[in-house]
């Protein structure tokens, strides 16, 4: 059954979609230059790239606001296909996932790609982030884990300090409940924690990717990227 937040954010994910379509015919037809001719081309360039990252900061930034009122939504989506979710990590991409594209793609050499003209320097640097976010990766991962045990954990404390508190007027089932809803709120504080740590790894890792590359270089990798990942 469809809840409100995942209607709301269905909405806008179709439209979101849809202007990053839009966005990837322009990266593509940009991506067929092989050099910068003009100041005006550089900045038209500049701009377009601009847009892409701004467009991607919206998508989080509503995300965040909806996932605040019922973050389950965003663990269990109804926007994306069964194999999508299957592959999802913490409700989105994998960071990592970006460098088997950027590794991809220098060596089948994808014609045309600036992409498989990337310098030692900056080959360097990209190998260098890629062992950060791996790093972020398994924290993000941890935290998972250790949000799982705080819950059992503090279902168990809360037992312990109800039990000697019930009341013959209160009913099993009322005890029940409160439980339930104890562990409840911790669980989806923590999911909402972990969700934004594996989104600030995704937003790093398109920063750091960006700024190791050339204007063109960042569009050739901006239209790979839109074209493999949705979310």
């Amino acid at each position: 059954m469809k809840g409100r937040v995942g209607e709301r954010f269905s909405e806008f994910f179709e439209k979101w979609i849809c202007q990053l379509d839009e966005y990837l015919q322009l990266l593509l037809k940009a991506s067929e230059q092989r050099v910068i001719n003009t100041v005006c081309d550089q900045r038209e360039i500049q701009t377009l790239v601009s847009k892409v990252t701004q467009h991607y900061k919206d998508y989080f930034t509503i995300k965040w606001c909806l996932a605040h009122e019922d973050v389950l939504a965003f663990f269990c989506p109804i926007w994306g296909s069964p194999l999508e979710n299957a592959y999802s990590w913490f409700t989105g991409w994998k960071p990592s996932t970006i460098f088997k594209l950027i590794h991809s793609t220098g060596i089948n050499r994808v014609p045309g790609s600036s992409l498989a003209e990337l310098t030692q320097e900056q080959l360097g640097k990209i190998e260098e982030l890629r062992v950060k976010i791996r790093l972020e990766e398994e924290k993000v991962e941890r935290e998972m884990e250790r949000q799982q045990v705080a819950v059992a954990d503090r279902k168990m404390f809360e037992l312990v300090r109800l039990t000697g508190r019930v009341r013959d007027s209160e009913t099993m089932d009322q005890f029940d409940g409160r439980l339930v809803e104890v562990a409840l709120k911790g669980l989806m504080a923590g999911l909402e924690k972990v969700m934004k740590a594996a989104d600030c790894v995704r937003l790093r890792t398109l920063k750091g990717v960006l700024d190791v590359l050339t204007p063109l270089q960042c569009v050739n990798f901006l239209a790979a990227t839109n074209a493999t990942l949705d979310k």
